[in-house]
């Protein structure tokens, strides 16, 4: 979080001259808490039922009520592990943006953003784990099982107009697959291939953000090394030396068995870096 705060003033120094709708006040702030209470609000819903239980446990025989029941334990399950994605999901992008709006308070306030520690989790430091099955119950469920209906799809899309070469509809299509599944498995590289995107469109400042939001979001995946890299080179080009030196530094630190290592280095040594 420390190394998401000073990167991102530096990307905010170097938009000093950015237009006047890109400067959020107190207000606006509190109205994205606002939101977050509502979505909480909302989660709690989920707690309450909606009527009496009727599932159909009929049959003539004895294993066909035996089939029955280990059809509707099948089907609790399958939404038990849907419900506790959506919580997850929610925990993720609520406690991601409350440690965004912690920063941006302290920087309104002009406070000292490097005592900004580690956002605290939303909802504690619980982890929520599905409900295991029956033994007699074997549902299927794939790693795609955690995707929403249509998201890999999308995802494709949006990756392949970014191969094909048209960047402004990449980088539109990434942004419409961040606001249509928040929390998102795919995130992490969505954000890097906005990130790449608007590279191709020139806007260095914004693709230095869409890196940051890549990297803070699986700071530890795969795709980390490339975005941390990504981000310093970023910072390089928008003039930003000392922390451009400093976060390609820390490719080789967290991650040195990465390939992206090699790529920093060469990136330090063309910017002077000591």
């Amino acid at each position: 979080m420390r190394i998401a705060g000073w990167v991102l003033a530096a990307v905010v120094t170097t938009a000093g001259v950015a237009k006047a709708q890109d400067q959020q006040t107190l207000a606006d702030i509190r109205q994205e808490l606002t939101v977050l209470h509502v979505e909480i609000q909302r989660l709690k819903r989920e707690f309450s039922t909606t009527g009496t239980p009727s599932p159909n446990l009929s049959g003539s025989s004895v294993l066909e009520r035996v089939d029955a029941i280990e059809a509707e334990l099948q089907r609790l399950t399958s939404q038990t592990e849907q419900l506790n994605q959506r919580v997850q999901n929610v925990v993720t992008d609520g406690t991601n943006r409350i440690g965004d709006l912690e920063f941006r308070l302290v920087e309104l306030e002009g406070g000292d953003l490097s005592t900004l520690g580690e956002t605290s989790t939303l909802g504690g430091e619980t982890q929520i784990t599905a409900a295991t099955p029956p033994t007699p119950v074997t549902p299927s469920v794939s790693g795609q099982g955690e995707l929403a209906v249509g998201e890999q799809a999308d995802f494709n899309t949006a990756a392949q107009t970014l191969a094909d070469g048209n960047f402004q509809a990449a980088a539109d299509q990434f942004t419409q697959f961040d606001t249509s599944y928040p929390g998102s498995p795919l995130a992490p590289e969505a954000h890097l291939r906005r990130g790449q995107a608007l590279e191709g469109l020139g806007d260095t400042r914004e693709a230095a953000r869409a890196f940051l939001a890549s990297f803070t979001g699986d700071s530890e995946g795969a795709l980390a090394p490339e975005a941390l890299f990504k981000l310093g080179a970023a910072l390089g080009r928008l003039g930003q030396t000392d922390q451009a030196c400093i976060t390609l530094s820390e490719v080789g630190v967290r991650f040195p068995a990465s390939g992206s290592v090699a790529d920093a280095t060469q990136e330090m040594a063309s910017l002077g870096c000591s």
